[in-house]
């Protein structure tokens, strides 16, 4: 796929947001957005283990599994990866920033099933993109759920629920503003578009 690695990165931003265009990862999107310091804390989070596991399973993919024509093996393999790579960054938070660790509680580890994550690692294959194309695309997109959730907590943060009726209290707001930001979100789409 001959995309410039810049478009692929703009592109997962906006117009293939994995939130607004793809609706992978919702769980802890809507459960971890009612804060703006928590939301920025798990979008930091799932954008660095986006990268890092976009890039580890691409060398995975294209230099052990694909030679050895194993790669009916994939999505066993990426999950693995993940699920490694996500201990590694629970261990580190607990260590080194443990008011983030406990903030995020159950939803860091279940970054492991976040199905934006795997779902970047298999568009990546999908697609046949390069090395360069995967490096931007596992940040594009990381920046991009990083982007929704943080937007997302900022409203719910301005959000009086008081003033709201009983059936549109905490779920079912949060889901009435992602689909007018996804709306938002499809202005985009002339701009830049992967597929």
């Amino acid at each position: 796929m001959n995309i410039h690695p810049l478009v692929i990165f703009f592109a997962s931003i906006f117009t293939s947001n994995m939130i607004f265009s793809n609706f992978l990862g919702m769980c802890s999107f809507i459960a971890v957005s009612k804060e703006v310091p928590t939301a920025i804390g798990l979008g930091v989070a799932v954008t660095f283990v986006l990268t890092f596991t976009t890039i580890l399973n691409y060398i995975i993919y294209h230099n052990i599994l694909l030679p050895l024509g194993l790669d009916y093996l994939r999505f066993i393999v990426f999950i693995l990866t993940i699920a490694a790579f996500v201990q590694l960054l629970e261990m580190i938070l607990e260590k080194y920033i443990p008011n983030l660790y406990y903030a995020l509680g159950i939803f860091l580890p279940l970054i492991t099933v976040n199905c934006a994550i795997l779902g970047v690692s298999l568009f990546m294959v999908i697609r046949g993109y390069s090395f360069m194309q995967t490096v931007f695309f596992g940040l594009g997109s990381g920046l991009g759920w990083a982007l929704a959730i943080v937007s997302m907590a900022g409203i719910r943060a301005r959000i009086n629920e008081d003033a709201l009726p009983k059936g549109l209290k905490g779920p079912a707001i949060t889901l009435i503003i992602t689909g007018i930001m996804a709306m938002a979100f499809i202005g985009f789409s002339g701009i830049v578009q992967i597929s």
